[in-house]
């Protein structure tokens, strides 16, 4: 479920990608402060998003520190850190830990199994920490699961059950703030599951897995896609809303670029590599008929 929610760097002001840049690495840095380098092989971008729009509601500072990145060695890197690094970064572990059981039960990945042990004692003080965020991560991939083995027609309910999930972590704070979060990560959550569906469909397919768009029955195979860019246009279009309803001022371009661009970065992906390998079976076809 990781992997959808990122900037668009090529419409981002200079300024505006460093600072994003830097809300990234002190992700990373608070990763390993409290799990060790472990914690920083779970390091993504859509957490990152997470501090970014905290920090731009609440209006944080930041501690600026300089450091070493052994994937960058040859000069020091800045990480920014506040509050919403450290929620974030604990949120980051509970939702990896989770999509690493997922990965093990899915294919077997003993490795992936592995590495969800080594987070237990992290697990466990996060859970007593964030008592309701994480029982709402546990009880989704048990109502997940169900639904999934139910083979669940109604795309709406099982979204649904991403966008419940992903409120209960954005809304961070009971207060007059956090039900306008939760309404936004109520559909950017669903926004995530529709979008990772629709990337693995053919994968679903071949190997006889559930997928909530395997059973539409269209026409041509345009209207699918139509229908498909409708859906996730709509539930973009309700986070912009409820950002927009926010009285963010700070760093709200960075997060207008990631809710009108950004997002759709892997959907375009998606369609290029559809292209091409229509492009490519097509190319085989004329060489058969010569």
């Amino acid at each position: 479920m990781f992997g959808y929610i990122n900037i668009n760097r090529g419409e981002l002001a200079k300024e505006d990608a460093k600072a994003y840049q830097a809300y990234y690495c002190g992700l990373c840095q608070e990763l390993k402060k409290s799990c060790g380098t472990k914690g920083q092989m779970l390091l993504n971008y859509d957490m990152t998003f997470l501090i970014v729009l905290l920090t731009g509601l609440y209006e944080f500072g930041h501690e600026e520190t300089a450091f070493t990145c052994p994937l960058h060695p040859t000069r020091k890197q800045t990480a920014w850190q506040n509050p919403a690094t450290t929620y974030a970064a604990d949120m980051n572990v509970i939702l990896a830990c989770h999509n690493l059981e997922d990965d093990w039960r899915d294919g077997r990945a003993y490795t992936k199994k592995a590495l969800a042990r080594a987070f237990v004692k992290d697990y466990g003080r996060i859970r007593e920490k964030y008592p309701a965020q994480v029982a709402a991560v546990e009880r989704y991939m048990r109502e997940l699961s169900e639904a999934e083995e139910a083979q669940e027609e109604n795309i709406d309910r099982i979204a649904g059950l991403t966008g419940e999930m992903t409120g209960e972590i954005f809304g961070w704070r009971q207060d007059e703030w956090s039900e306008e979060l939760r309404c936004l990560g109520f559909y950017m959550g669903k926004f995530i599951y529709l979008m990772d569906a629709y990337e693995d469909l053919e994968k679903d397919r071949k190997r006889q897995a559930y997928n909530p768009f395997a059973r539409m029955v269209c026409e041509q195979e345009g209207d699918f896609e139509t229908f498909v860019k409708l859906l996730l246009t709509s539930m973009m279009s309700e986070c912009a809303k409820s950002f927009e309803r926010l009285p963010i001022l700070m760093h709200a371009d960075i997060l207008r670029n990631v809710l009108y661009s950004g997002v759709w970065s892997k959907y375009e992906y998606i369609q290029l590599k559809k292209k091409k390998l229509e492009k490519k079976k097509k190319g085989k076809q004329n060489v058969k008929s010569l």
